[in-house]
């Protein structure tokens, strides 16, 4: 029989805040889990697994500087292009795009240079845009990138499995390098600035 954990005996094992980790509940990218009246139930493997995830490995980016998207799980909103806003794989990669698609306060030069924008939940890569080398900037002083694409994203963090929907095979080689792994990042904002040197932690 397996061994099942509690949000907060996880959360404990993985170090981090419960919040993070419902997240990636909420998300529905953990597999085998289990309700018990209101408590969620982890198994250990897949917390170990989480555990033992590598750290994104940002030495192999010809990029000096790579910009991270900070998603939290998707929930609806009432916009005029979109009707998700943040990360769930069950969205299908249509409307996935489209909920990870906004507008940022960011450095879009920087983000057109590396090629490519990291997306994370809770600290993990769970999916990869690529597409960025044009820009738009609205009366806010924030920027979009209208021709983004979706390279790939994760369905299963455990495991992991992941979907990869580019035609590109560059773009596939870039999803299949990140998604997965950990890329800790830190900023006020959706928007998330490591280099190849920042110490992981």
């Amino acid at each position: 029989m397996a061994v099942l954990l509690t949000t907060g005996q996880a959360a404990a094992e993985l170090g981090c805040a419960i919040t993070t980790l419902r997240r990636l509940i909420r998300a529905d990218v953990l597999p085998g889990l289990s309700r018990r009246g209101v408590r969620v139930m982890i198994p250990l493997d897949v917390v170990q697994s989480l555990q033992q995830r590598p750290h994104a490995p940002l030495h192999r980016l010809d990029a000096s500087e790579i910009a991270v998207l900070r998603v939290d799980t998707a929930r609806r909103v009432d916009e005029d292009d979109r009707t998700w806003i943040g990360y769930a794989p069950r969205l299908g990669p249509t409307r996935l795009l489209e909920s990870l698609h906004g507008w940022w306060r960011c450095d879009p030069a920087s983000i057109a240079a590396a090629g490519l924008l990291p997306v994370t939940l809770s600290g993990y890569v769970v999916a990869v845009l690529t597409g960025l080398d044009t820009w738009q900037r609205n009366d806010q002083g924030r920027y979009a990138f209208p021709g983004a694409r979706l390279a790939g994203y994760i369905t299963d963090l455990a495991a992991p499995m992941a979907e990869l929907p580019s035609a590109r095979e560059a773009d596939r080689a870039l999803a299949a390098l990140l998604l997965g792994t950990r890329l800790h990042s830190h900023s006020g904002g959706a928007i998330a600035y490591v280099t190849p040197d920042t110490p992981v932690s």
